[in-house]
Formats: structure tokens, sequence, C-alpha cells
């Protein structure tokens, strides 16, 4: 195992570090050492259950692609060490490969460079959620939160764009979404709802709507406020220009009483998604008071994967409380 380094807030000195290959030495100070490594993968977190969960591996074609990503981001980095875009670039690059604890350290190195750069938090934030560390997740987004306040909002550009190559979500919204799913996977569903309802006021797309209104519905029922959550639901139409947020417009049809369960499995093959969807019908079990098969569900769900889904870490959440 690489010595860990307490990285100073030196451009240069992460950059060579980046350059040489090891960002996996870049901590921040006081953080805990990774865990031991094996095969066929790293640990890259331990589960909300006690469990190693070890680095996703990835088809040949998409390694390739990404690793070529990854490489394209450190050379663009190293040309300007003082740019916090550059820096963000290759710590999201090290998460779509799976270097969940390599791309935390980039970002902690990134909050000591850019101090008051809330994108920095707010995609440390997510994978502190990634890697189950919610209460550092709460403080990023938390911190993130109050940086944008007064400002405007602005695009996110996406890491893997989609069909159409239109980004669908904003910096404010990503923040406001991920602290209530934060709270959400904690069980503080007051908190998880008051984030939730700012997420909701930034939401200006279709895409954007479907999933603040399906984390918002779900944490509605769960305190008990039915109306409120059936509110929620009439401006979802199964007419909506969805390009990715599919399972989650799906998902609040099936709430609505629009389509059967049955419906809601297109046989695309995405993993993440059919951990989305089957979460979802998880909890349509629960708030229906089937408790035995919503749980049976969030039991599928954890031994099928994928573990870096937010529908899988939610059923391993619901599964760590259970009796």
């Amino acid at each position: 195992m690489k010595e860990l380094l307490c990285i100073p807030p030196q451009p240069r000195t992460a950059a060579l570090l980046i350059a040489l290959g090891i960002a996996s030495a870049v901590v921040a100070c006081g953080s805990p050492p990774p865990e031991p490594t094996g095969p066929p993968q790293p640990v890259e977190a331990i589960s909300l259950m006690g469990d190693s969960l070890r680095r996703p591996a990835l088809p040949p074609e998409a390694l390739a692609r990404m690793e070529a990503q990854l490489d394209s981001a450190k050379a663009a980095y190293l040309a300007d060490s003082t740019s916090a875009d550059g820096l963000i670039w290759v710590g999201r690059r090290l998460a779509y490969l799976g270097r969940y604890r390599e791309a935390i350290g980039i970002f902690s190195y990134g909050v000591t460079a850019h101090p008051d750069d809330p994108r920095i938090y707010r995609h440390r934030g997510h994978r502190y959620i990634t890697t189950r560390q919610l209460d550092l997740a709460i403080a990023d987004f938390e911190h993130a939160a109050e940086l944008v306040r007064g400002t405007p909002d602005v695009i996110e550009p996406d890491g893997q764009p989609n069909a159409r190559n239109i980004p669908t979500s904003t910096l404010q919204s990503n923040i406001f979404y991920h602290l209530g799913l934060a709270y959400y996977l904690k069980g503080d569903l007051e908190r998880a709802l008051a984030a939730y309802r700012e997420d909701l006021a930034v939401s200006t797309n279709p895409d954007m709507l479907v999933a603040s209104s399906y984390w918002t519905y779900m944490t509605l029922q769960r305190l008990g406020h039915s109306e409120a959550a059936d509110s929620l639901l009439l401006p979802i139409s199964a007419d909506m220009d969805i390009i990715e947020n599919t399972a989650y417009h799906n998902l609040l049809l099936l709430f609505k009483g629009e389509l059967e369960p049955e419906a809601l499995t297109d046989g695309d093959g995405d993993d993440l998604r059919d951990a989305t969807t089957s979460y979802g019908l998880g909890v349509w079990h629960l708030i229906n008071g089937r408790q035995a098969e919503a749980m049976e569900t969030f039991r599928r769900i954890v031994a099928t994967g994928p573990w870096n889904s937010f529908g899988y870490i939610a059923a391993e959440a619901e599964l760590a409380r259970s009796p």
C-alpha cells in the first residue's frame, strides 16, 4: 500500500501526483487509510451492513473509453493546475471508473485550493454518498448550499452525456437533490423533505421535476402526508418529454395509478435503472402496507447490485434499519 500523504494547498503538488498516476495518495488530512486491496478489485467502500464493496468491474470497451477520458482530464489539469474546472474533471473521471477513494482525495485537495467553489463540495458529497459516508456528505452539501444561496443557478455539464447530449441538471438542483438523498438514507425524513422542497424549487425541466418529485413523494408518504404526496403527482403525465430519468417518471406514474408494476421493466439491460425501479417498487409495496413484499424486494436488490446505484444504497439502508 502506498504511503498516504497529507497534501498542503499547493496546486503543482497535486498536479505532480496526478501526472505520476498516484492519485490514490492524495487524501484529506486526517482521513482514514484506504481499505486493503485484493482480487478481483480493490475495496472502495464498506456497506451500511458492514460488508466490503469492491470496485465495480467495467466492460473492456467502456473501461478503455473512460481511461482515455481520465488521461485527457489529467492533461488538461497539468496544463493549468490552478483551474478548479480541471481538478473537478479529474475527480469526476476517477469516480466514473469506480475509483471513488481517489476521487474523494482529489476533491479533498480541491476544497483546500478552492474553498469557496461549491462545485467541489457537491462532487465530493456525491462520492461520500457512494462510499456510505453520509454524515460527511451532508456536511459537504450543507456547505455547498450556503455557498450558492442568492446566486444564479447554472447548468452542470454531463460527464457521460445522454442520448440527446442535453444536460438535464443544474448545480443547485444537484446540491439539494443529493442533500435530500443523504438525509433520506439516514432516515431523517423531515430534513430530507426540506432539502427536496428546495430541489423542487429549482427543478426547471421535466427530467429534474420527475427526479425531485420521486424522492419527495416517497418522503411525504413515509411521513404520513398522503394528501401532500398525491398533490405532488398532479403535474406528472405520461406524455412528459423525459430524456434520461425514465425510471423515475414511470415510478411516479405507478404511484399515480396510471401504470401497473409489470409495465416498469423495459428490458434495456441497464443495471442502474433496474435497481432504481426495483427500489421504487419496494417503497410502493411499503406505503401500501405490504411489508414482507417490500423487504423481499430490498433483499433482492442487495443480492444483485450494482452497489454504486442510489436504488441499491437506499435498499441497503432499509435493510440495515430493519429489526
